[in-house]
């Protein structure tokens, strides 16, 4: 008897090799980093009280980002393919590997909350598409939706000597796409595995459910898995061209035209692109003031940002179901303006400053002493070479609100409300020759969108804007009062609604640069040092994922380390060219390479992409020791 037991259990472990096919073996295990705990967590002051932050962390977008409710998330065991109990996947230590931040790292943590990291949205009663609610088979409760909140992308942590620094809008850690694949991976491994469900169902229904309810609960699984199977089989069709994201990048715009485009449109594949172009996750303080968001500027007002990126962690929305009101969704529109104002403050002015979340200050407490003599010598250098694009900075050396950043020409007054927006430089891609990729395949991209949703255009970024248009009015439209016109026209930023795909780059103030490695728009560049480099010093490889801060070249550690994200710069969407300082090459028959002095070198300096004289290392010096002063 005991033999055949064992028989079966190879038989069925045989099974899961089989049903899982290509898929299985290529992502048969999740290969993440082993970090130290948390030690010795420090939140710099940015303006927010301990209660916004946590807010902050945790409000509830309305997203739904794993397709899955809490009650099953926290049930779910790690994406091993033991036979054994692996440790459950909700595991803080374990969600720390995909750099999710633990919400204890403040001393106001409320030990009541379910247990959910920094990010994390414990949400409202989970509906769904025609408004009944989701309910647990056995005891017939409500369950609960579960989604990431704008916190996730924008928290960012450096360690050093083991005292971790935590920063409130920084550019976060996390690896997204190795996070989705760890939740397909532990369904599957739930459905597949003997013993796992049982173990699910005990902790989902409760102990000594029915059997009804263990078969309803298991039907569930089978469809969601169907559900993610579908879109698998999508991101497999383009996976030649898909570009690797790993550890602090993602190709956002991509994702959200997918999920709204091809997922909400019935898994239909012919909108579904690979994920060509990832981008280093933005920081966002003082964004809420830019008159265009975005690395290529491409948005303009505030909501459609907020909830394109709703949707594209998947809140639901209705585009395809006749049964139910076009552009009806989950997402929660008025949590959404909520965030953006505690993220704005109030109106900026040269008195006031930014009222809303700050940029962290260098914290001489922690990190080694700025070196004010050569910072002098590097405010010169700031002056020559980087003020004409990224504005002066906003503090001066006697930190007071600095009168020439206000006085700045970038500065211009909103047609509706007469605030001051910053509508900052665009620098076409062949200028400023950095990767391409983002701007370019926005630019590029094609949408086939069913006549039913009323939009029009076929460009992606037109047809994005009107479809999250749509879904923000249907909001509006439909509380009790409406929204009148002009609490609409505040909720939006005090600005027009334009989405727009310019063969260009966005240059914004360089306030807190120091906090927010890797360095371009698709973070191929490790450090501050490395940026200020001609391109052919910098490194062509390095590694994501490290979290231990380089206070000396203003970067993480990028050497190579177990489960760590190798970011290969001679692939397409990786490009670490451009935005360089050198000298330009020298043509035949040119006396000198000095744009300035020989008039048949300026084009060649503008085709490579060099925008400014070589540095000497000690001017790097200079320039990074006045930039930890921002």
């Amino acid at each position: 008897m005991k033999k055949r037991r064992i028989g079966l259990v190879i038989a069925a472990t045989l099974v899961i090799f089989i049903l899982a096919g290509k898929w299985a073996c290529e992502n048969f295990l999740v290969d993440l980093p082993k970090y130290p705990p948390v030690g010795n967590p420090v939140w710099l002051d940015q303006h927010w009280s301990a209660e916004q932050r946590d807010w902050f962390h945790h409000a509830d977008q309305g997203t739904q980002t794993f397709g899955i409710p809490y009650e099953w998330f926290i049930a779910l065991e790690q994406p091993s393919p033991s036979l054994g109990a692996p440790g459950l996947f909700s595991d803080p230590v374990y969600l720390d590997r995909y750099g999710f931040i633990p919400d204890n790292t403040h001393p106001d943590y409320n030990l009541a909350k379910p247990g959910l990291p920094i990010g994390f949205a414990y949400g409202a009663p989970l509906r769904d598409y025609y408004g009944n609610p989701v309910l647990n088979s056995q005891t017939r409760a409500p369950m609960t939706s579960l989604g990431l909140t704008c916190a996730a992308c924008h928290t960012g942590r450096l360690t050093y000597q083991n005292i971790t620094i935590l920063i409130d809008g920084g550019p976060a850690l996390t690896n997204l796409d190795k996070f989705q694949n760890g939740v397909g991976l532990a369904l599957f491994y739930t459905r597949w595995i003997p013993f796992r469900f049982a173990r699910f169902a005990d902790r989902v229904l409760g102990p000594g459910a029915s059997p009804a309810a263990k078969s309803d609960l298991k039907t569930q699984l089978i469809n969601v898995l169907a559900e993610d199977k579908k879109i698998l089989d999508m991101e497999d069709k383009v996976k030649a061209r898909t570009v690797e994201e790993g550890y602090a990048r993602l190709d956002a715009l991509s994702r959200i035209g997918n999920f709204v485009f091809s997922v909400d449109l019935g898994n239909d594949p012919t909108n579904f692109v690979a994920y060509s172009a990832p981008v280093h996750f933005p920081r966002v303080w003082n964004s809420s003031w830019f008159e265009w968001v975005q690395y290529n500027g491409s948005i303009e007002d505030p909501m459609t940002r907020n909830a394109g990126e709703a949707l594209g962690v998947r809140a639901a929305v209705n585009l395809s179901d006749d049964n139910v009101p076009l552009f009806s969704s989950s997402v929660r529109v008025d949590m959404l303006d909520q965030m953006e104002k505690l993220l704005a403050g109030k109106p900026p002015n040269v008195n006031t400053g930014f009222t809303g979340l700050n940029s962290p200050k260098w914290p001489e407490n922690i990190l080694p002493p700025i070196d004010h003599a050569l910072a002098a010598k590097g405010a010169v250098l700031y002056k020559e070479l980087c003020q004409r694009c990224h504005l002066p900075p906003v503090m001066d050396q006697d930190n007071k609100y600095n009168k020439e950043f206000w006085a700045s020409k970038e500065w211009k007054p909103s047609d509706s409300s007469g605030e001051l927006h910053l509508d900052l430089k665009q620098i076409d891609l062949q200028d400023v020759g950095t990767d391409p990729a983002e701007a370019a395949d926005m630019a590029s991209r094609r949408v086939a969108i069913p006549v039913k949703l009323g939009i029009l255009k076929e460009d992606f970024g037109t047809a994005l804007g009107e479809l999250v248009d749509s879904t923000v009015n249907y909001w509006y439209d439909n509380q009790k009062p409406p929204i009148s016109a002009a609490q609409r026209q505040q909720m939006n930023g005090n600005r027009a609604d334009s989405v727009r795909a310019p063969l260009s780059y966005k240059v914004r103030p360089l306030t807190g640069i120091w906090a927010t490695p890797p360095y371009l728009h698709n973070g191929s560049v490790p450090n501050i040092y490395a940026l200020l480099s001609p391109v052919a010093e910098r490194p062509k490889k390095f590694y994501l994922g490290n979290r231990e801060y380089d206070p000396e070249n203003l970067g993480y550690r990028s050497d190579e380390f177990p489960g760590g994200f190798e970011l290969d710069t001679s692939i397409r969407g990786n490009s670490n060219s451009g935005h360089e300082f050198n000298d330009p090459p020298k043509k035949d028959g040119c006396k000198q390479a000095d744009p300035e002095k020989d008039d048949c070198n300026k084009e060649d300096a503008k085709k490579v992409g060099v925008i400014g004289r070589r540095l000497a290392p000690n001017e790097r010096r200079a320039l990074i020791e006045y930039l930890k002063t921002f």
